[in-house]
């Protein structure tokens, strides 16, 4: 496994961490998580150019659709009825999920449609 796959695999794993810490903190109090949003995307561009095989992109892709379209919804905020604040702390997370899949999403998408022109 070359350098630059090792430090996809660990711009992966950093950025789920992120995800979840900051969802949990943005959901549960007033913190600001524009700076990382701005990581996440950072690294999902570098998740997008070096750890996604050709062999993996159409699983990813799927992958990243059914998490933008679950994110845009705000599914989870029902939850607040039972239990104070869970349903934010899950679509804070969720956003954040997809904040970071969709820059590596939008790269795959566009080596692929790269690969099916360039082969006609």
């Amino acid at each position: 496994m070359g350098m630059f796959e090792k430090l996809g695999e660990y711009a992966f794993l950093a950025c789920i961490m992120m995800a979840v810490v900051a969802g949990i903190a943005s959901g549960v109090g007033d913190f600001s998580s524009a700076w990382i949003a701005l990581v996440l995307v950072v690294l999902g561009v570098v998740v997008g150019f070096t750890t996604i095989t050709e062999k993996e992109a159409t699983p990813f892709l799927l992958a990243a659709i059914a998490l933008t379209v679950a994110s845009s919804g705000g599914w989870f905020l029902i939850i607040n009825e039972a239990v104070a604040k869970l349903g934010t702390v899950m679509n804070s997370v969720l956003f954040n999920i997809a904040s970071f899949v969709a820059p590596a999403a939008i790269i795959l998408a566009t080596k692929m449609v790269y690969e099916l022109a360039r082969k006609k």
